[in-house]
Formats: structure tokens, C-alpha cells, sequence
């Protein structure tokens, strides 16, 4: 089936209208009663007459093993091949988050979790219904995802070790890290957030993992960028499993301070890291087990068995995208790439070109404006703008903020959104922002600085995980732009260096001392 040109339900393309009253729990309870029912005896053609045209169903492992998203038929074959085969049973429907959303004065739908099980698998769902013409609601979107395995629970809570540890502790812990007497299960490459929040997870679940990482100390990943730097998103989309921010954490976290958490995240949840180590070579052998050769801190190689290799090496490459033009070698200043800035102070007197509109590049500027130094922003393509101020009030208010539901269920419910609809839901909010944005966005215009509204028109919420950039969510550096601070210059494309700065192809030069690439 092909995919329409915009999945919204929305209440005109739906030819419906909401009533003043809606019942939202009792038509929620009542399809739900349905569905349930159809699901435990596997009737298809149940299920699918409860669902509107244009469904979808995303699926995180409960029911597929992957993270799928299905609509028109493929839902249809994907219905045929695992409802009856999940052997799913146990539904019960969750009242406290069960409600009637109008997101916007054209779209509405009821929205409610529940729980369920599989043959093998306790899970979890998410549905959303719309209005049909005659009064019934159908399901639009579907989400389910598995919670836990049958036989294998997390050991927390009531399942957590109970056993006094007398003077054992230390020695216990040096022997499961150096995993002297086998190896372990799952090798992890990353000890970032991710890296450490996997092993984290299989820890609990009595699965062996081992965390190598390149750096010398756990947290160097943002220990090593530059100082100024702290995160744009806030301390509510940020927890980790088992152990969240405490009350006290700043809304903003910087980049130190973050860290330092890791390292006492992984001292803290005993998850076995081996720093300064680096992976030499990988490959599969005849049995499907990965032969993994690691070169520890003390130069020694060692080669390790593991049924699963994960790699949490983040969006990109360690390695920062440096162009290359004619003249570099000319050129008589600095050059480098903004993964080795560590702090403006180190070129006081000193003119600097910072190529590049996003992120880094307008943190770093920042950082020397702000120590007085002649910095130029050098804008090579259009980049998307949202202040925190709005963009996360607009996006994140009542979901990630405070007094917000706990973190689990909204990230229930933010994954519970299929990546197809919000190509068509997050332009509306990237159009709310930049309207409460407009004054700084027509500062900057005036300025000549390029605009764009993300990738698809969707703003962060696509960028992010589309291109990993393209994006400045701008905590003050857009008005320093706007008010001449930090200069600006993108009327051409760079020709090439000269030995004091850059040459451009419409002829226009600019001296500088230092040039730093902002580019990925």
C-alpha cells in the first residue's frame, strides 16, 4: 500500500467532529476489550477491523525481534505471520495516563498504555484511537514493546543481592573486571552513555559484559572537548537506568560535570571497564562467536571469545571531519578541528575564523567572544535554529519537564510515536518554535545569516537522528550573531588559504591567525 501524502488523522480529512463530552476511558476500555480478545485467539481479521486505514504498529522486540514499523499491508502480513504465533494473553489496560489529546484544534485521538504477554516476554503497549464516521474510534497507532524475558527478571528492587559482603568486595570486583577465568558474553566497544548504559542493563539481567574503552578514565569523551561545553538538552530527557539525576542537578549539565558522572555511573552500578584499551581486530568465526583481539593499558593483547559484539561508538566517527583546501600547508597560523579546541583563552590576541554553523561552532565562538577575542563564523550552509527557551517549552512541556510523568512512561510514549508520522506531526512544532522564535530568527536574517527548518521541515526533532547536526539549539549565541559580536561571513565559498588567512571564490579575503573547523 502506498503511503499517503500526509498520515495525520486529521478531524477534516476524517470527515468528523469531536463532541463537547467524550467518554474517553469507556470507548478505550470497550476497543481494548475487543482487541484483547481477538489477539488471545489470534483472529487477524478482528484485529484488523479494529484499526483505521492508515495504521500503523510499531513493534520494539515483543513481537518481532527488531524494531519494525508496519502499515496497510505489510500490518496485514505481519498480523498473519505473529499474532496467533506470539501466543500474547494477559492484557490489562492502564487507566492512570488514559485520555483524550488534542495536540492541535484539527487532530484528536485517545491515547492509553497496557500491559501483555507473549510465550516468551512480558511487554508493554501504547494505542492511540480516532473518531470514525457513525461514532465508532479505531485504532491509528499501535505501539508494543518487550518489558522483560520470562525466567530472566532484572535483580533489582526485592531481587537485589540480600548476602553481607565482609572484606570481599574489592578483590570480588578487581576478578570481575580482569575476567581472568573466561569471557564474557557481550563485549561492549564505548564507554559512553550508551556503552555504559547497556552493560548497566545485562548486568542485572546476570549476562557478562565488558565495557572497552579507548580513553584513560571513564567520562573522557566529554572530559577531552572544549571547556565551555554543556548540554542544550535538559536534565528530564537525560536519566540513565538505575540510577537518575539527583533533585539538585542543574537543568543544563556541563560537559565536566557530565563526566564525572559516567565515572561514578560505572563504579557506582560495578560495570566491568577496561580503559586506555582499544579493539585491534574483529571477525566472526565458523560456530557465529566473534574472535575479538583487545590491547589493554599495558600494551598486551589479548583475544576474546564473545557470542555478541555491540559497538557504542556514538553517531559518527571519533575521528572530526577536516576539508581539505589549497594553501593549507602555505598558511602560517593554526589549524585544527573543534574536537581539539580546548579553551579560547589559549589565543588571546589572536584572529579567528571558526568554519562552520552549528553546535560547536557557535559554542566555541561564543567561548572566545566572551574572552575577547576577534572571532568569524564562517557559514558554508544553512543550519536550523531553536532557542531552548521555546524550542523545549513547545516540545518537551508536560513530557520531559518538571512535574512531567516519571521518565519511563514518557519514554514509553515518546517511542511509541512511528518515525512516519512524525515526519508529518513535527513540522507543526517546528513552525510553533519559529514563531515564538521570530524575533530572534528575523535578528538573524537581517544579520545574513542562513536559515533552514531541519531536515523535512521538522526541525530538531528529525535532525537529530537523520544527519546527527545541522543544528544550533541556541542558549545565547544566536544574539551575539544578531548584534555583530560575533562576526559573520557566508556570501562565498572558500577558495583557498593564504599565508594570513582565506581567500574566496567572489575575490573577498579574511586575515586570521587561527582557524577552526566546526564541521562534523
Amino acid at each position: 500500500m502506498a503511503r499517503t501524502a500526509n498520515l495525520l488523522p486529521t478531524l477534516d480529512k476524517l470527515g468528523v467532529t469531536i463532541p463537547a463530552e467524550v467518554d474517553a476511558k469507556r470507548i478505550a476500555a470497550d476497543w481494548f476489550q475487543l482487541f484483547s480478545t481477538h489477539a488471545i485467539s489470534g483472529n487477524v481479521d478482528g484485529v484488523s477491523a479494529l484499526f483505521a486505514e492508515d495504521a500503523l504498529w510499531r513493534d520494539i522486540l515483543s513481537l518481532t525481534w527488531d524494531f519494525r514499523t508496519f502499515q496497510g499491508e505489510s500490518l496485514q502480513r505481519f498480523l498473519a505471520d505473529r499474532l496467533a504465533a506470539a501466543q500474547m494473553s494477559t492484557f490489562e489496560l492502564k487507566y492512570d495516563y488514559l485520555e483524550l489529546r488534542r495536540p492541535y484544534p484539527d487532530l484528536a485521538w485517545i491515547e492509553a498504555m497496557f500491559s501483555f504477554e507473549t510465550s516468551i516476554g512480558l511487554a508493554s503497549g501504547v494505542f492511540r484511537l480516532i473518531p470514525q464516521k457513525g461514532g465508532d474510534w479505531k485504532a491509528h497507532c499501535m505501539f508494543t514493546n518487550l518489558e522483560d524475558l520470562k525466567g530472566f527478571p532484572e535483580k533489582i528492587g526485592p531481587l537485589r543481592d540480600w548476602a553481607p559482603n565482609h572484606g570481599k568486595w574489592a578483590e570480588a570486583r578487581r576478578r570481575s573486571a580482569a575476567f581472568e577465568t573466561g569471557d564474557p558474553t557481550v563485549l561492549i566497544v564505548g564507554g559512553g552513555q550508551s556503552g555504559l548504559e547497556l552493560a548497566a542493563r545485562l548486568k542485572c539481567l546476570d549476562v557478562s559484559a565488558l565495557v572497552i574503552e579507548k580513553n584513560a578514565r571513564i567520562g573522557d569523551n566529554w572530559r577531552n572537548r572544549y571547556d565551555a561545553l554543556c548540554l542544550h538538552d535538559p536534565v528530564w530527557y537525560d536519566h540513565m537506568p538505575y540510577l537518575p539525576f539527583p533533585p539538585t542537578w542543574p537543568v543544563y549539565t556541563p560537559a565536566m560535570k557530565l563526566a564525572s558522572w559516567l565515572e561514578h555511573y560505572a563504579e557506582a552500578l560495578e560495570v566491568d571497564v577496561w580503559t586506555s584499551s582499544e579493539v585491534r581486530a574483529a571477525a566472526p568465526d565458523a560456530s557465529g562467536m566473534w574472535k575479538v583481539i583487545v590491547s589493554n593499558g599495558q600494551g598486551e593483547d589479548r583475544l576474546f571469545t564473545v557470542k555478541h559484539l555491540v559497538f557504542a561508538t556514538g553517531f559518527g566517527s571519533y575521528r572530526g571531519n577536516l576539508p581539505t583546501y589549497p594553501g593549507m600547508r602555505e598558511f602560517k597560523g593554526q589549524i585544527f578541528h573543534s574536537s581539539q579546541h580546548k579553551k579560547a583563552t589559549d589565543h588571546l590576541d589572536k584572529k579567528v575564523v571558526v568554519i562552520g554553523a552549528c553546535t560547536s561552532a557557535h559554542d566555541i565562538c561564543a567561548d572566545y567572544y566572551e574572552h575577547g577575542v576577534d572571532v568569524t563564523m564562517f557559514q558554508r550552509s544553512s543550519s536550523y535554529i531553536m532557542t531552548t527557551k521555546n524550542g523545549w517549552r513547545i516540545l518537551m512541556d508536560g513530557v520531559y519537564s518538571e512535574n512531567a510523568p516519571p521518565t519511563d512512561v514518557v519514554d514509553r510514549l515518546n517511542a511509541s510515536y512511528p518515525m512516519r508520522l512524525m515526519e508529518f506531526l513535527a513540522p507543526r512544532k517546528t513552525l510553533e518554535i519559529a514563531e515564538a522564535d521570530k524575533e530572534l530568527l528575523d535578528g538573524l536574517r537581517k544579520r545574513g545569516f542562513r536559515l533552514n527548518l531541519g531536515y523535512k521541515d521538522a526541525g530538531f526533532s528529525l535532525a537529530v537522528w537523520e544527519n546527527a547536526g545541522g543544528y544550533y539549539l541556541d542558549v545565547g549565541t544566536s544574539q551575539l550573531i544578531v548584534d555583530g559580536n560575533i562576526k559573520l561571513k557566508n556570501d562565498s565559498p572558500i577558495e583557498r588559504f593564504t599565508p594570513g588567512g582565506l581567500r574566496f571564490e567572489n575575490g573577498s579575503e579574511l586575515p586570521a591567525d587561527v582557524v577552526v573547523f566546526a564541521t562534523g
